[in-house]
């Protein structure tokens, strides 16, 4: 006899971190289809729907990593050079099952052509986390974005594209007409919200920290082009000068910062202005360049204060890692999340990297490609996105610091992605 398809998925027993409060609560939550249905104290009928027994474990949101380049940690700089796009694409989509398998249901991905990944995985859940596109991140000539080699014609006096450019990873791009251009193309490409390079960066080969990229009317042109399409422009930019130029243009989010005085993050908080930051150590990224290994301790340098500026002063913070070219060493996304616990409470850090990074990514408005339902949160109507760990991570982050071992059952779109400990007791009729 054929057993009837399961109506959903109870997990009972559970204490629960809704994302919001800083408590945890006793109770239940069931999902059905994408969505959460009912969180409740009470027990919850247990007919027709698979069942999880916690046993006492925390249930919690799936977690968001607002500053990922899928197709730059999945591949290295060789294969960004050499590969063909199918093996990068697939190397990338192998990749992003190991970030949802590591707890992140959700990115924000700051520059790679993405958008068909993204597509794939949302027509099968399990493949990965949900993809926020920017599509190419856009830079200006020899700018931090610009892998030409220095011999090359630049493409604003008529050079070919390089090959990050054929590969959608950036975009040169040198002009405000030029710029607007190309912040169309990624959004009529599917991006989400837009990526431009304001800054000098460790990674790149022309640019020092402490340069000044996008002339005020170049940005501005940027973030006209993204409002026009209801969304926002975020900044690659680390430095005060840079920070100030991309704020008065009109930009949302501030990726990095670490170079920032306190005065420019005070700046921020006012502002409203988000800071989108890495708790950068100088080992999470490996240089084979003296002067990219030079920039990168200087970056490093500045997180401390820039953590404790940021909680000071009250500034929209959420959290990424940025981990870029070297696919053996990804597991340090969660060494980076644990790494939280040193800047801000337990509490603070779960916070943010639920529904704080939520709030960041609805900036994206009617470009956000999952606006139906709130991410982030355990909530009745919230995208049914959980994880249940084997311990209590309000106490101690680093249990999420070893997702193979503490998270025993992860649930992204109402699918059971992984259940390491069995706790599924599929419906069966009697």
């Amino acid at each position: 006899m054929n057993e009837p398809k399961a109506d959903g998925l109870l997990i009972k027993n559970v204490r629960i971190f809704d994302g919001v409060s800083s408590r945890l609560a006793e109770g239940h939550v069931l999902v059905r289809g994408s969505f959460i249905e009912a969180a409740e104290r009470s027990p919850i009928a247990e007919s027709g729907v698979d069942v999880v027994d916690g046993r006492g474990r925390v249930l919690m949101p799936g977690m968001i990593d607002a500053h990922v380049h899928l197709v730059g940690m999945a591949n290295t700089l060789l294969d960004i050079a050499m590969a063909s796009q199918t093996q990068l694409a697939a190397a990338t989509l192998a990749r992003a099952k190991d970030t949802l398998h590591r707890g992140f249901t959700t990115v924000r991905d700051m520059a790679g052509d993405t958008v068909g990944i993204k597509t794939v995985i949302d027509a099968e859940p399990a493949l990965g986390p949900r993809i926020y596109p920017s599509q190419a991140a856009i830079s200006q000539t020899g700018g931090h974005g610009d892998f030409g080699f220095v011999y090359d014609e630049p493409t604003a006096l008529g050079g070919d594209p390089s090959r990050v450019e054929q590969i959608g990873f950036m975009r040169v791009a040198d002009g405000a007409d030029r710029v607007l251009a190309a912040v169309r193309e990624q959004l009529k490409r599917g991006a989400s919200q837009i990526k431009l390079m304001v800054g000098g960066g460790a990674a790149s080969f022309y640019d020092p920290l402490y340069t000044l990229q996008f002339a005020p009317a170049e940005i501005r042109a940027a973030v006209d082009a993204a409002a026009d399409y209801g969304t926002y422009v975020a900044t690659h930019v680390y430095t005060v000068d840079g920070i100030h130029r991309a704020v008065e243009a009109g930009v949302k989010s501030v990726e990095h910062g670490h170079l920032a005085d306190e005065a420019t993050i005070a700046m921020l908080a006012e502002r409203g202005i988000w800071l989108s930051t890495q708790p950068f150590a100088e080992h999470d990224h490996s240089f084979a360049n003296p002067d990219s290994a030079a920039k990168n301790r200087e970056i490093c340098g500045g997180t401390e204060q820039l953590y404790r500026w940021a909680k000071k002063h009250g500034v929209n913070t959420a959290w990424g890692t940025d981990l870029l070219f070297e696919p053996a060493s990804t597991d340090r996304q969660s060494a980076m999340l644990a790494r939280l616990s040193e800047y801000m409470t337990t509490v603070e850090a779960l916070t943010m990297v639920t529904s704080g990074n939520a709030r960041l990514l609805r900036l994206a408005g009617e470009r956000d490609p999952y606006r139906q339902a709130r991410l982030g949160e355990i909530a009745v109507g919230a995208w049914a996105d959980l994880l249940l760990v084997n311990g209590d991570p309000t106490v101690d982050l680093g249990l999420l610091g070893d997702p193979g071992a503490n998270l025993d059952v992860i649930v992204k779109d109402g699918v059971i992605v992984k259940d390491s400990a069995g706790l599924v007791d599929a419906w069966q009729t009697m």
